[in-house]
């Protein structure tokens, strides 16, 4: 029944489209970011009623500047909502019921539904980042390429990061749409808390400029510290989700 879990998960992933929503938003932005950083002057002026707009001239930085805003943004609410419709097991209760009579444990439940919706949203992430660097080298110049690579990896953590708040959201509501809620808040809130610098460096929310930072070549030590937080705790909302989930009655 294990493996039939993994296949289950894949092809509602597949058949409702979930998966391309990802790969469109991410996609869309990567590919995008470069030009609008590029032209946006010019649209501004076009479009300006014949006010003329003074901007500074666009660096390679800026397509990924571009990229980042909107991929935290739009990008990080599909993704919640993707995420949180697999990990609330109990969001349909005869289907929760199906699940649960023939599967040993709700960890063997919940592995599977967590793994393949982090996998896909970080997917379509990385994707979104190769078009993005494939647009900038042509349009804006070169980037430091193990920043880059870096940066993704840090971006990649901080999604499954997020899976993990709503898969132990989800262990507790009964909602997927609250699910997705209650873990975009906690993870505005997280990154309100990040503004205080005596402890914004180690929170995992911090890891949302790795990409543009590293990229034009900034340091990576700053970024460890909030990684090895960010894997610490990721780890102990999975185990806590498992928990709850295992202890909840239908």
């Amino acid at each position: 029944m294990s493996m039939t879990i993994w296949r289950l998960e894949w092809l509602r992933l597949t058949r409702t489209r979930r998966l391309l929503a990802l790969l469109a938003v991410y996609l869309f932005f990567g590919f995008t970011s470069p030009a609008l950083a590029r032209y946006m002057s010019e649209l501004l002026e076009r479009f300006g009623s014949g006010v003329q707009i003074v901007a500074p001239t666009p660096t390679a930085i800026d397509g990924f500047v571009t990229f980042t805003s909107n991929a935290n943004q739009i990008g990080l609410l599909v993704f919640a909502l993707v995420v949180s419709s697999a990990v609330a097991v109990d969001a349909q209760r005869e289907m929760a019921v199906f699940l649960r009579t023939r599967v040993g444990s709700y960890r063997d439940l919940l592995v599977p539904k967590w793994s393949v919706a982090v996998a896909a949203g970080v997917a379509a992430y990385l994707a979104g980042v190769v078009a993005c660097w494939y647009g900038t080298a042509i349009l804006l110049g070169s980037v430091d390429a193990l920043g880059v690579v870096v940066g993704a990896a840090c971006g990649a953590l901080f999604l499954a990061f997020v899976g993990a708040v709503a898969a132990a959201v989800g262990a507790r509501l009964h909602s997927a749409v609250t699910t997705a809620v209650t873990t975009l808040a906690i993870v505005l809130g997280l990154g309100l808390v990040g503004t205080f610098r005596t402890v914004g460096d180690w929170l995992p929310s911090s890891l949302l400029g790795a990409l543009t930072t590293l990229a034009s070549g900034g340091e990576l030590i700053p970024f460890a510290k909030a990684a090895v937080v960010t894997v610490a705790a990721t780890i102990g909302l999975l185990l806590l989700a498992v928990r709850t989930g295992a202890r909840r009655e239908l």
